[in-house]
């Protein structure tokens, strides 16, 4: 620039060499926007991966949560900081990369080139700088807190929405559709103007640069005319060449600084969603692996299956000061039914949630085969459990897929087969004790007919003797297909499907109709539309309450495990279907252990132990005629729900 302006102001320059610079200052600029395409291609490629990273990470971490965690952060805040937290941290390293490289770089040049060209200007140069950074130092300070809080209100925000969505059919029935729109509107507000505030201070930065910027140029030439007005006639051309050049220069240098500021108008935001997100990826599930393996277990268990001992448990919540139960004992043992009743809020929920160490008790022991659940791998007792939730939840995708999620889990960690219930007891795929002598526990090679575990026999299939039990067509359940070397051993059956769920995991459709069947689902199921291929809408919403229960239940079926939780999973189903699939559990599943919390006496009156619960305190144990004679708590529930001739009979 300096040259083509000593080129123009001196008489006789050749008109080539104006071109030749000229020419040098295209290209560089030509190139300038070459490598700005390029770092925003590479820039948003960073960024990308790095959300797709983040979101992966945080993901993992929110399926480590138990319940005391996601207790902690709410699920509506849970979706915003997976979803637009990360897509503030995202589009603020898009930019970011680009400008917070290129603008000091830009400075630096720019300065390093008029240092040493006039002193008054420099000074000129460094007030505005010194005047920008006030101005952007002031600003962040007054909008940090107001991000934290926009963050915030997205939560409630989302919160409100997902509310009123999820409780659409109680808004409507109760015309509350005004209070609703009230508290969204109340919440929108809060947010809206918490970002007018946002936007409005941010707004005051670009005006402010632009008048710093202008200020700049204008005191550059007002002190260029004084320089040249006191300069030697010689040295005028001299002093204006460095005023143009200077001038130039002092806009790069406050041209960096406003792109510095866009990365500033981002930067206060996505540092909030950062920390938000780091607070998840910090946070420690309370409940961690043990140390003990699956050698340990069947060593210290001596090889005991299904057995379920509390130990003088006591168990308050992490954010409670009253326990919920105290000083609990009791044995489940292999094969045997233990239900427990008792009135709303005794802790028989808090109880059965222990077993698969959903929480870990604050005092005593839960031992499952032997050993204190704290001591197990978490995944592989919760490989020994089936469990259907006291809410059943279904996922979208089909009907089989739903049923055999629950060996998805298994198939996915590459623990191999599942076995099942028998006489000689159920086993677990995933760290299974090793079986009798004689007896292997691997699985046959693809195309093999044998079946190393246990399994459920189909629709008509003949009773159960601990063995593995024919299918349709006379070949035995389950073959493994592939090997070590290609990932997570999947099922290989001729009757075999692909699921619509969330793994796709080979579906064995014998092992999914035996499920259903004891689950008492093969008749609703046989109707809808495709049968087992049905589909099933997010949440379980286009089936009722009673077949949601039924299709959970089916799900810990497949699962064939050695202890299976029930809890008040029998609620939905009317008096008849309730007795067919305790019968069905009883037949089918007659070697695992049954952990059952029911409100009805009907349900539990035939099992092999009744632990009654008041106030969290053990209050009666036994079978049900012992409990009708020695606890009053029994008795009265008992006669609330049963005519004198049943109490008698």
């Amino acid at each position: 620039m300096s040259d083509i302006t000593t080129l123009v102001e001196t008489p006789g320059s050749e008109m080539e060499d104006i071109w030749i610079a000229g020419g040098k200052m295209l290209l560089v600029s030509l190139g300038s926007v070459a490598c700005a395409v390029v770092t925003g291609f590479i820039a948003a490629r960073v960024a990308a991966s790095f959300g797709q990273r983040l979101r992966s990470l945080e993901f993992a971490k929110v399926e480590s949560f138990g319940p005391a965690e996601m207790s902690r952060f709410s699920t509506a805040s849970l979706i915003t900081r997976s979803t637009n937290d990360i897509t503030q941290i995202q589009m603020f390293i898009t930019m970011g990369l680009q400008l917070i490289v290129k603008s000091p770089i830009m400075a630096v040049w720019a300065i390093a080139k008029i240092a040493g060209d006039g002193f008054e200007w420099t000074l000129a140069t460094g007030i505005a700088v010194v005047v920008l950074l006030v101005a952007i130092v002031v600003l962040m300070a007054m909008v940090m807190p107001k991000f934290k809080a926009m963050q915030a209100l997205t939560d409630d925000i989302n919160l409100v929405a997902r509310e009123n969505l999820t409780g659409l059919r109680v808004v409507r029935a109760y015309n509350a559709e005004d209070y609703q729109e009230a508290k969204f509107t109340k919440a929108n507000k809060a947010l809206t103007d918490t970002q007018l505030f946002t936007n409005r201070a941010m707004a005051v930065m670009m005006p402010l640069m632009n008048t710093v910027m202008n200020g700049l140029m204008l005191a550059v030439y007002w002190i260029g005319a004084y320089l040249i007005d006191a300069a030697a006639l010689t040295d005028k051309l001299t002093v204006f060449s460095n005023m143009v050049v200077f001038s130039s220069y002092s806009v790069q240098v406050i041209m960096s600084f406003l792109l510095m500021s866009m990365v500033f108008v981002l930067w206060p935001r996505a540092d909030v969603s950062a920390q938000r997100v780091m607070e998840v990826l910090d946070t420690d599930p309370l409940v961690t692996d043990g140390a003990d393996t699956p050698a340990d277990v069947t060593r210290l268990g001596q090889d005991a299956h299904g057995v379920v001992e509390f130990r003088d448990v006591s168990f308050t919540y992490p954010d409670s000061r009253e326990p919920i139960l105290e000083h609990v004992t009791f044995t489940a043992k292999q094969g045997q039914t233990v239900a427990f009743i008792g009135s709303t809020g005794s802790g028989k929920s808090s109880l059965i949630n222990l077993v698969p160490r959903f929480y870990d008790v604050s005092a005593g022991q839960v031992l499952v085969d032997g050993v204190d659940v704290r001591d197990w791998n978490v995944t592989d007792l919760r490989d020994r459990i089936g469990y259907v939730p006291q809410k059943s939840v279904l996922f979208k995708g089909t009907v089989a897929s739903n049923i055999a999620y629950g060996d998805d889990g298994r198939m996915a960690a590459g623990h191999g087969d599942a076995s099942c219930a028998g006489t000689a007891g159920v086993r677990a795929a995933a760290g299974a004790a090793e079986p009798p002598s004689g007896a292997s526990r691997h699985l046959p090679p693809a195309g093999g007919s044998g079946m190393g575990g246990r399994s459920l026999p189909p629709a008509g299939g003949g009773g159960m003797d601990g063995r593995s039990l024919p299918l349709a067509g006379g070949s035995e359940a389950g073959t493994v297909a592939g090997d070590a070397a290609s990932g997570p051993r999947r099922r290989g059956l001729s009757a075999t499907r692909t699921g619509g769920g969330p793994r796709n995991q080979t579906v064995d459709m014998a092992r999914v109709r035996a499920a259903a069947d004891v689950a008492q689902a093969t008749e609703f199921v046989s109707r809808m539309d495709g049968g087992f291929d049905a589909a099933i809408a997010q949440g379980g919403s286009n089936v009722s309450g009673g077949q949601k229960q039924r299709l959970s239940i089916a799900r810990a079926v497949y699962r064939n495990p050695e202890i299976l939780i029930f809890d008040d999973s029998f609620s939905a189903l009317d008096f008849k279907t309730d007795r067919e699939v305790r019968d069905a559990l009883a037949t089918h599943a007659k070697g695992a252990t049954k952990l059952i919390v029911a409100q009805r006496i009907g349900t539990i009156m035939n099992a092999d132990r009744i632990v009654v619960l008041d106030d969290g305190k053990v209050v009666g144990q036994g079978t049900h005629r012992e409990l009708l004679k020695d606890c009053d708590v029994y008795r009265q529930i008992a006669e609330s729900q049963l005519s004198q001739t049943e109490l008698t009979a």
